[in-house]
């Protein structure tokens, strides 16, 4: 659970609805399942080998498998610091989720218009304290659940978290499924129609379900690294790796059967781009009977997505300082609740006193924090997992198939080793180069 609560973020339930608007419904998400399989699954599967069979995490894991006398370690380094960058940001955008679950609960949409449902939005960006303050709580009630060990704090919070956002969502695709005109919604979601592949282009739509199966799991920094060292070797870890993504997978396609239909209930657009979650759901919602109650609970389980990462990567931080200082889980807490409070003040304040930060290509402080994670560390530290566990230079492939074919379950297919060795690292390379490619040249 608390694995599946690190890949399931706001990637599933933000993202993934919006993007796949964008680009023709079920067309783009039969592609995605595919990528998903393909691409997501082996790294993971790696990812956890790696983790487990150095019993450390990222940041010291390769010190004991690399070869004696080789560098691989220097990654480490790296993987740490996507930890804390993704935080450094992510945090701000769980703090926005707390936010309006009150403002829902509160009636601050009820009786608004459209343009005043906006306002409310860009109001709060522009709000330093508000953003500090939900900011803050994200910080805090993360690092609180961590401070209570990995059994009784994290595990049992996301099998919490985890249980209350599958029965929240399964709550709200039965009132999504509901409700008046639902049905074109599903069809837009559930019917292939690749001709409308074609208005964006074949090629921008694969590379797209590409992209997104890619980085909704969170891979290449070492962020599930630390929960493969927390497995027994009683289980495969393809097996488990099959199972989180298949968890990761049902979260975010029931998060288009409820935003989908409610969308075209409504007679809005599903491919509007981030303000879908912020101002045109809450629209929905108040044309909704019991609209406010509707919007809360969307809220909440957004704020549980949200929650479940921040405490899976804040447990890889809190690791990291153990492993590599020795220090009690105590003090590794206080001290990096601090410290990511302190390193997330730059983006909650990118929006309205430091809003004149922006620059070229990528866009203002949040964007570049974004930037360094997706579109570097993600990428470069999953091809260092591939290029790692398939070289004789690393760790190897055998002892890779090994490591995760120890326990009970499904194995890791051996038939494999060509695409992993040569095909994915390839692929990896060419997401990477296409991304810089789409953000700096074809803008």
């Amino acid at each position: 659970m608390t694995s599946a609560g690190c890949a399931i973020g706001l990637g599933n339930v933000w993202r993934f609805p919006f993007i796949t608007g964008q680009y023709g419904g079920a067309a783009f998400v039969l592609f995605y399942l595919i990528f998903l399989v393909l691409l997501g699954s082996p790294i993971m599967v790696m990812e956890f080998a790696v983790g487990r069979a150095s019993g450390k995490s990222a940041v010291r894991s390769f010190h004991a498998l690399e070869p004696q006398g080789s560098k691989w370690h220097i990654f480490g380094y790296f993987a740490a610091a996507g930890n804390y960058i993704l935080m450094m940001f992510y945090t701000t955008v769980a703090g926005w989720m707390f936010s309006y679950i009150f403002k829902s609960a509160s009636g601050t949409f009820s009786a608004l218009s459209a343009d005043e449902i906006g306002t409310v939005f860009t109001n709060m960006l522009s709000n330093p304290v508000e953003q500090l303050a939900w900011m803050a709580a994200a910080v805090i009630i993360g690092f609180l659940i961590c401070l209570g060990g990995l059994k009784n704090g994290v595990e049992k919070a996301s099998t919490i978290i985890m249980t209350s956002l599958l029965v929240l969502m399964l709550v709200l695709v039965f009132r999504s499924l509901t409700l008046p005109g639902a049905e074109k919604g599903l069809a837009f979601y559930l019917k292939p129609d690749f001709s409308k592949m074609t208005e964006n282009g074949l090629g921008e739509v694969i590379f797209a379900a590409m992209g997104q199966a890619f980085f909704t799991l969170s891979l290449g920094i070492g962020a599930l690294a630390i929960f493969g060292s927390y497995i027994g070797k009683e289980k495969s870890l393809t097996g488990e790796a099959i199972n989180i993504i298949a968890l990761d997978t049902f979260v975010a396609l029931m998060a288009g059967f409820i935003i989908f239909p409610a969308c075209f209930a409504f007679g809005v657009n599903p491919g509007q781009g981030p303000g879908l979650i912020f101002i045109t759901l809450p629209n929905i919602f108040n044309s909704m009977f019991w609209g406010r109650l509707w919007g809360t609970l969307f809220f909440v389980f957004m704020s549980f997505a949200a929650l479940s990462t921040v405490i899976a990567v804040f447990e890889n931080i809190i690791a990291f300082a153990m492993d590599m200082l020795g220090w009690s889980r105590k003090k590794s807490v206080i001290v990096n609740m601090i410290l990511i409070f302190i390193l997330s003040i730059p983006c909650a304040l990118g929006f309205n006193l430091w809003s004149g930060f922006q620059i070229p290509g990528i866009g203002n402080i949040q964007d570049l924090e974004d930037f360094f994670v997706s579109n570097n560390l993600l990428p470069l530290g999953s091809l260092v997992y591939l290029v790692f566990c398939t070289s004789r230079y690393g760790w190897g492939f055998k002892n890779f198939i090994e490591e995760a074919d120890t326990g009970s379950g499904l194995k890791f297919p051996k038939i494999f080793r060509p695409y992993v060795k040569w095909i994915l690292p390839l692929i990896v390379i060419v997401i990477w180069a296409v991304g810089y490619i789409q953000k700096f040249i074809l803008k």
